[in-house]
């Protein structure tokens, strides 16, 4: 029977642990041994284990017969990993005893943190605005009524949150639509060049604006690659424009381009476009939380220029669909830049 055992768990895909009545366990899989230990075979469970939330469920199903379940936390040296057990007695003819299996749901637990914090965010994102805006309008219809300067200075404010959440619905919209299409590899033919040039001369009255000179270094005439003009034309523009808003005002936003005959990383030739500022620079603390959705280094200058926290998680977005990758590097005082390097057919 415990050939039969062992021939049953090795087929089970999940980590397995057989108990026998001694409560020292008698067989386990390869899954379970590589989670808890190559010398599991022999061991009382409460060495292998220490989970008291585990430990309850076993006890209980010794006690009473009864199945048990219960989630618990491995610390790992580089992550914590959630564990769901299922624990059921087991009754054959020449065996008794406790089977526990085990399933890993941290990507379960963390795709749900991930929607709550989403959820938190986009609330507090439309919270603000829709607040300020009920008291304009409150203060509208009361004691501004019949003053025509507070009126139209209370109006400017108005229809400056209202643009703020047409952009915010505008940039989730864009999110969800990259994210659906992540998966699925861009089949047009596009010239980025052309793409690009698009995007500069749209962007140059916010430049001036902003007294921001647009350099572009590009020595190509045209760069076509498989990719969407829409997606691509949305990497540029919140790329250019967080150059422009981000980086000293009267300063530079350099746009170079290059052709790359073999990149590693992509194992293909490819095309890297670099965009640069000369603002104040990120410290290198804050740059991997860069692209994480309504993440801000500094909150109340980001909506002052109109940021909705989600430029960035397109991006990545975006490149990834593209197969591409971003690189961001920067220093304090000296500013940023945003390397975008899509594969070339």
């Amino acid at each position: 029977m415990r050939e039969d055992l062992s021939t049953i768990i090795k087929a089970i895909p999940l980590p397995t642990v057989i108990i026998g009545v001694n409560e020292r366990i008698v067989n386990a899989n390869a899954a379970a041994l590589e989670i808890f230990g190559d010398n599991l075979i022999g061991r009382h469970y409460v060495t292998t284990f220490r989970h008291p939330q585990l430990l309850d469920s076993i006890e209980t199903c010794f006690r009473i017969g009864t199945d048990a379940k219960t989630q618990f936390t491995i610390s790992e040296a580089s992550r914590d990993r959630t564990m769901k057990a299922s624990v059921s007695a087991l009754e054959l003819p020449d065996f008794s005893g406790i089977m526990a299996c085990f399933e890993d749901i941290t990507s379960v637990n963390q795709a749900g943190q991930i929607r709550r914090d989403f959820v938190a965010n986009v609330s507090h994102e439309l919270r603000t605005p829709l607040t300020a805006m009920l008291g304009f309008i409150e203060t509208l219809r009361g004691p501004a009524r019949h003053d025509p300067a507070a009126r139209d200075r209370f109006l400017q404010t108005l229809e400056s949150e209202a643009r703020r959440m047409s952009r915010l619905v505008r940039d989730l919209l864009a999110l969800s639509r990259v994210e659906g299409e992540e998966r699925l590899l861009p089949s047009e033919e596009t010239d980025l060049i052309a793409v690009l040039s698009t995007t500069v001369e749209r962007l140059k009255t916010l430049a001036q604006d902003r007294q921001v000179e647009i350099k572009v270094n590009c020595d190509l005439d045209s760069c076509v690659l498989n990719g969407n003009s829409d997606q691509l034309d949305q990497i540029f523009t919140n790329l250019i424009e967080n150059a422009i808003k981000y980086g000293a005002k009267g300063g530079v936003a350099d746009i170079s381009v290059s052709k790359i005959k073999y990149e590693a990383g992509l194992r293909s030739a490819a095309v890297k476009v670099e965009i640069c500022d000369d603002g104040p620079g990120i410290d290198a603390l804050y740059i991997p939380r860069l692209t994480e959705r309504f993440y801000r280094i500094d909150s109340h200058r980001s909506r002052q220029v109109g940021g909705t926290g989600l430029g960035l998680a397109i991006v990545k977005h975006v490149v990834n669909r593209h197969r591409g990758r971003l690189k961001i590097t920067s220093q304090l005082g000296k500013g940023s830049c945003f390397s975008v390097v899509l594969p070339l057919r």
